[in-house]
Formats: structure tokens, sequence, C-alpha cells
């Protein structure tokens, strides 16, 4: 898996609110254009959000769903994309001095992106998430 942390200057309580908060995602997730709906269950596991990529008028539906949920420290996800595929996204919350240490790893399960050899797909990964941490932190800073 690709593999970014980020130190945010806020608690874990701040980072994991605005993880829970699934209307937020398109916020701080880089592709997810818009939310079409969040499951009430959020973020419970087998709760899903209904969101959409891409750029207007060329949106692609799909859904990203919660595998696992140890709130408020550890969120797995399954993040749908296709026609891309999909992925899984682990993030880990853990406290860190006077504030918290972000762990963001991923990597494509299934798809075409798989086809992608992990060598050349893993730059890019990790370039798209050292975007999203940075946004996530930016949330959860001006929300503490």
């Amino acid at each position: 898996m690709s593999t970014r942390h980020e130190v945010v200057r806020a608690t874990p309580q701040h980072v994991w609110d605005v993880l829970a908060d699934g209307w937020l995602y398109p916020l701080w997730v880089v592709g997810a254009s818009r939310m079409r709906e969040v499951d009430d269950h959020w973020p419970a596991v087998g709760a899903r959000l209904h969101h959409s990529a891409g750029l207007w008028p060329a949106l692609v539906d799909d859904t990203t769903e919660v595998l696992e949920n140890d709130a408020p420290h550890h969120l797995r996800l399954r993040a749908r994309g296709w026609p891309a595929g999909e992925a899984e996204v682990d993030l880990r919350v853990e406290a860190h001095g006077e504030g918290t240490l972000v762990t963001l790893a991923e990597d494509v399960v299934a798809g075409p992106g798989k086809l992608v050899p992990k060598p050349l797909r893993d730059p890019q990964i990790s370039s798209r998430n050292r975007e999203t941490l940075r946004r996530l932190r930016l949330l959860a800073e001006n929300r503490a």
C-alpha cells in the first residue's frame, strides 16, 4: 500500500469528527466532486457514501463503504471509482504530542487500475493522498 502521514494541530476527536461527517467527503478526498447521499449509520461498518467523481458533465457516480471502524482511531474503506476500479483505504488517527498523526494507506484492489504495476501506481496514489491529507488537516484544524 502507498502510505502517507500528516501531523494535524487538532485532537484525534476533531480529525475523527471530519471523517465521521460523510457530507464533508468531497472537501477532503481528491477526486470526489459531490455527495449524493450518506447512509444514516455512517461511519458504521457496512455504511456507504454515495458520491460522484470527475468534472461536470463527465461525472461518474459510485460509492465508498466502511469495512472496519474502531472510532476514533481507525477507519478502513472500500472506495469504488469505476471504470478505474476499487481501492482499499486505511486511515489511522493517533495522538501525537499536542496534535494528531494521521496515516493514510491506499492501494488498488480491483479493476483495470490493478493492472498498473505497483511501482508506477504508488507515486500517483501517494501524490493524490498528499493533497487529501492536507485537506483533511485544514478541515480538522479550522473546525477545532
